[in-house]
């Protein structure tokens, strides 16, 4: 008899549980059918690729940026007249960038203009034809405001150009 109990149960469940799904959301079935209806999907077409055409190097005989072989003074190609002595041996202040340097004296020595420079908290004095800066800077003039330098500066195509600057005497206000 519990079988029996068992299956009528059942059965009474599964029309109960049948009659609630047909009708119960019918009205949005209705209302999603009628908003699509005129929907179509539209993509834009892909640009249209154009083939790949590939460009020839033609500057292997041209110096390479990239590479230390420009400054080897064996390197000729360009030049334009100048070429800094790579040979000589460097002076002292040709270790500092110019920019980190500063004149801050002035002296005769019987008629020879000297300079007193500032690097790295020890002075050095320097005369005209002595070399200052990473640029082959040579000393041209001295004078009580500046020291002028006539640089060696290699430009992009390998040339070698003479650049004039200067270092301005550094006037300390200490009150000392």
């Amino acid at each position: 008899m519990s079988n029996r109990r068992l299956a009528i149960g059942a059965s009474v469940l599964v029309l109960a549980l049948g009659g609630c799904g047909d009708g119960e959301h019918e009205d949005l079935k209705q209302w999603m059918q009628e908003s699509t209806k005129d929907l179509k999907g539209r993509v834009a077409p892909l640009p249209e690729m154009k083939p790949y055409e590939a460009v020839a190097y033609d500057a292997a005989g041209n110096i390479d940026p990239f590479k230390a072989a420009k400054l080897n003074p064996a390197n000729k190609a360009g030049g334009g007249g100048l070429l800094p002595d790579f040979n000589r041996p460097k002076e002292a202040l040709e270790a500092y960038p110019l920019e980190s340097l500063k004149y801050v004296g002035f002296l005769y020595r019987g008629k020879l203009a000297n300079g007193i420079v500032l690097a790295d908290s020890s002075l050095h004095q320097v005369k005209i034809g002595n070399y200052m800066g990473q640029n082959f800077g040579i000393i041209t003039n001295i004078d009580e405001t500046q020291i002028v330098l006539r640089e060696l500066v290699q430009e992009s195509s390998g040339d070698w150009v003479e650049r004039v600057s200067s270092l301005q005497l550094q006037e300390t206000g200490d009150g000392k």
